[in-house]
């Protein structure tokens, strides 16, 4: 079965950065969306970032300029850098994949992210 697997969370101060990864394993196409999304404390999910098999991306507008998505076909991977980090990032981040030819949609457990002010 297809499962994502993230990594690269953790704790950091106000103005730090860090990248995380997905790695998709168990899936024989590539995804045509890959990307990111989070939940913050007492918040609905949201989307962050996304990036299609084409390399076209999207991005929150709170996190443009300081957040970048890339992804690797070959290997369906997919990382997030996140710059100049705010407290209101803190949140679980959750990576995401979708093949709309299939109406796929996969979802990994989260990782932690906490920025301190």
């Amino acid at each position: 079965q297809v499962q994502l697997v993230e990594s690269g969370g953790g704790l950091v101060q106000a103005g730090g950065s860090l990248r995380l990864s997905c790695a998709a394993s168990g899936s024989i196409f590539r995804f045509t969306v890959m990307g990111w999304y989070r939940q913050g404390p007492g918040k609905q999910r949201e989307l962050v970032a996304t990036i299609s098999s084409s390399g076209s991306t999207n991005y929150a507008d709170s996190v443009k300029g300081r957040f970048t998505v890339s992804r690797d076909n070959a290997k369906n991977t997919v990382d997030l850098q996140m710059n100049s980090l705010k407290p209101e990032d803190t949140a679980v981040y959750y990576c995401n994949a979708q093949h709309m030819g299939y109406g796929s949609d996969y979802w990994g457990q989260g990782t932690q992210v906490t920025v301190s002010s």
